[in-house]
């Protein structure tokens, strides 16, 4: 098996954080967000990756040739960004004739690929869009035998939701316009013209979706798997005081009275002394405050 991870977004929903760093490489309990979906492809049996970049794609690059993760991984780098259907499209020789597995670069999960690649085994169609019960993000229709009736443009209170994870046959790459181009638009295109795009409904899954900063918040608090996370080689004085929850990135150094409460340091952040940190993701260049995210 082999997999797309699409890694060419702006992260505009995360600025000021996307500004510096692609949204693939934020750290998420200290553990970039491309490196927990490598992982996850791996223990669903895939052997072969390939990733676009585009936004910060140096950084992309650079990550994947310094890290080993037991496998090759490609990179396909995009001048002009091409959108999800055209990411797709530009990596046509990449595949062979085994239908392939395409993930969002921003979601993190334990569906299980492996049951719902071989649901898409059973039936072949060109597409299989894995679908989950998710407000507010819920729109897309099915029908009784699993196809996709439609997929409206605006979010609603019926239907089901893409998890952003879908499975396709090698078959759907010439119907994928060159240049720029929206995948589900595809869907669409193919849904007219009589052709089947599937759905596989997930349920009973953890799933993030890292796009905004109380999402990104919210997946660093749950998947810390403690209330406080803190990375090698830190050096946090005895009188440091950690309130609620946190996540410390490595080489961080936080001095003496210092508090750290419902916050996020990324790595090799100084705290200086008697400082107090509350609701914030910090960098090494700047201070991003949490608005908007229930702690």
């Amino acid at each position: 098996m082999k997999a797309m991870i699409l890694a060419a977004g702006f992260g505009t929903r995360l600025r000021p954080l996307s500004d510096g760093r692609p949204k693939v490489l934020m750290p998420v309990a200290n553990t970039p967000v491309i490196a927990r979906a490598i992982e996850y492809l791996k223990r669903h049996g895939v052997t072969g990756i390939i990733v676009n970049a585009h936004h910060h794609h140096q950084r992309v690059v650079q990550y994947l040739e310094t890290v080993s993760f037991g496998l090759k991984i490609h990179v396909r780098v995009e001048p002009e960004i091409l959108g999800t259907g055209g990411g797709i499209r530009n990596t046509a020789g990449f595949w062979d004739r085994e239908p392939f597995v395409v993930i969002n670069g921003d979601i993190l999960t334990d569906i299980d690929l492996t049951g719902a690649y071989e649901a898409h085994r059973k039936f072949r169609p060109l597409a299989t869009m894995i679908l989950h019960d998710q407000p507010p993000f819920n729109k897309i229709r099915i029908d009784d035998a699993g196809n996709i009736t439609d997929i409206p443009r605006e979010y609603g209170p019926d239907g089901l939701a893409f998890t952003g994870i879908h499975i396709l046959e090698p078959d759907i790459l010439p119907c994928i316009p060159d240049g720029f181009s929206d995948i589900v638009d595809v869907y669409r295109g193919l849904m007219d013209a009589g052709k089947a795009v599937r759905s596989h409904v997930s349920r009973g899954h953890r799933w993030y979706d890292i796009g905004s900063l109380p999402d990104y918040v919210r997946a660093n608090r749950e998947l810390a798997l403690q209330p406080f996370a803190v990375g090698p080689r830190c050096d946090i004085h005895p009188s440091v005081k950690l309130t609620d929850w946190a996540v410390i990135g490595e080489d961080c150094r936080i001095e003496e009275g210092a508090e750290i409460a419902r916050a996020i340091l990324w790595e090799a952040v100084l705290i200086g002394r008697g400082v107090r940190v509350a609701d914030s993701v910090v960098t090494r260049q700047r201070v991003c405050p949490i608005a908007g995210s229930a702690g």
